[in-house]
């Protein structure tokens, strides 16, 4: 893990969980041992945080220069509190993980009353879980490709269980109630297909770039289907029998 990641995981940590918190709880929480623990606190110290505590006692962030000052009303906050919840119906553990890590650096920067505000919030989000079905690959990986506008090659089974291999350019990802899909160019068929991501069975990185296509190709898929959106409800108005008139 580079160094500036392992100490934005290690803020990360000190905003989220309550204070004070241990050495070992941290180290749990940043995949790190407590020697390295004690090395990362002493570098963030000398670069201007202010951690109060010490090894035996627990760890607080008391302020973090690193972030401005910011306001909130109290419905903005509400609004964020209930939309990192959601995140949790998913079923994207690392996602819903980095929802929270960025809403408890949004909080470390309000005012108190904000911030205690934020603790109390009123609304959330439930639904029934959904079973949703087991994905065997790597989606960070997924993920990854459509940042870094780079192709990637499947093997993938359909609902009528054939299997394919296919190099594909990842657009992005939908999340439905019930599974993650990915929308892409399909070099294969060299046309737009949408693929569950818990049917492939085979994810690595190709070697075809799509940058800087992504946007272009991704508007234009929005657009097609918008376009097929409106012929469907046009068929469907055509379909239904005027009333007769009664005069």
């Amino acid at each position: 893990m580079a160094r500036q990641d392992r100490l934005m995981r290690l803020l990360a940590a000190l905003r989220r969980l309550p204070s004070p918190v241990t050495a070992e709880r941290l180290a749990a929480e940043t995949e790190i041992s407590q020697r390295q623990l004690y090395r990362d606190i002493a570098t963030l110290r000398a670069g201007g945080v202010l951690i109060d505590g010490a090894a035996g006692y627990g760890y607080t962030l008391t302020e973090d220069p690193a972030l401005p000052p910011q306001s909130f009303t109290r419905l903005e906050t509400e609004a964020l509190m209930l939309a990192v919840g959601s995140l949790d119906e998913l079923g994207d553990e690392r996602l819903a993980k980095a929802g929270r890590d960025a809403m408890a650096r949004i909080i470390a920067t309000l005012p108190d009353r904000q911030a205690r505000q934020s603790m109390h919030a009123i609304m959330r989000s439930w639904r029934m879980p959904a079973e949703r079905p087991q994905i065997a690959v790597d989606v960070d990986l997924l993920r990854q490709a459509c940042w870094d506008e780079m192709s990637v090659t499947i093997t993938y089974r359909d609902r009528q269980e054939r299997v394919t291999q296919r190099e594909i350019l990842p657009l992005g990802l939908s999340y439905s109630p019930t599974t993650l899909m990915v929308v892409g160019w399909c070099l294969l068929r060299e046309g737009y297909r949408t693929f569950e991501v818990a049917r492939m069975e085979r994810l690595e990185l190709g070697e075809t770039s799509f940058r800087p296509r992504r946007v272009e190709l991704l508007r234009r898929y929005q657009a097609m289907r918008m376009a097929e959106w409106e012929a469907q409800k046009a068929a469907e108005r055509q379909a239904i029998p005027s009333p007769r008139s009664t005069n």
